[in-house]
């Protein structure tokens, strides 16, 4: 497994993830939102809007629900205002950790966010604390059971704009600049290459390899964050050995 994908490579074997279906729509409506508003509502002007109606459409969101966010974001519908937040502080063991919000209260997610880092032997930080750690990069994930070589990733990918393909792990990892990530999605989907996920992420330069005393702190905060209705993302510099992961249940 690639390092810097360890946290979504601990989620899918613990099986943490968003578990009503009603809070993952709940945090996609928000984007949406968000990238109406700040990019327009024509989704073939906007990427990020544009991605986040096919994660809608990934995760059976009905097309009601889409357009209606969308004329929201344009002012169309009233609406609560939302704004992006990023949260950046350190957890248990010195791990760096960037959490990724939308809110239409900064004040009350700011508070929130704060106590959970206080509950879990951590703390919050100011603006640029930990971010100069890690790099944004798009991530676009290819499973290994997709039918496709490492050889035929490559012949496709580099010409559309990937920087590397990482086989380390169970799916192939698939890395560019966020400048090229939607050209490199949409070939790759126009190629018929199943695609597990894309985003553009945090990818951290170096990891904070966690003892099996440690783990399950820095787990249960990465855990609490993920399950907060305004957080959207979390990223982080941890690696977790397998052997500590196997004794934890993962």
């Amino acid at each position: 497994m690639g390092g810097h994908s360890h946290w979504a490579g601990i989620k899918h074997k613990k099986g943490i993830t968003d578990a009503k279906k009603g809070k993952v729509w709940t945090k996609l409506v928000r984007e949406i939102t968000i990238a109406a508003r700040l990019g327009g509502g024509d989704a073939a002007c906007n990427p990020r809007l544009r991605k986040a109606i096919d994660d809608g459409r990934a995760a059976n969101m009905p097309s009601e629900n889409v357009k209606r966010a969308i004329q929201r974001g344009t002012g169309e519908l009233p609406g609560a205002a939302y704004e992006d937040l990023v949260f950046e502080g350190y957890g248990p063991a010195g791990v760096a950790i960037i959490a990724e919000a939308t809110s239409d209260n900064r004040n009350r997610t700011n508070s929130e966010i704060r106590f959970m880092f206080q509950e879990h032997g951590g703390n919050l930080g100011v603006t640029g604390c930990v971010a100069w750690m890690f790099k944004q990069k798009g991530v676009l994930l290819v499973p290994k059971s997709g039918g496709i070589t490492e050889d035929q990733l490559m012949s496709v990918c580099l010409d559309l704009g990937a920087e590397d393909i990482d086989s380390s792990g169970s799916s192939f990892e698939v890395l560019c600049e966020p400048k090229d990530f939607d050209r490199l999605r949409q070939g790759m989907e126009a190629a018929k290459i199943p695609l597990e996920s894309s985003e553009i992420g945090r990818i951290p330069d170096t990891m904070v390899q966690l003892s099996e005393a440690d783990a399950p702190k820095v787990l249960g905060l990465m855990e609490a964050l993920e399950d907060h209705e305004d957080v959207k993302n979390v990223y982080a510099n941890f690696d977790i050995p397998e052997q500590v992961l196997e004794k934890l249940g993962g």
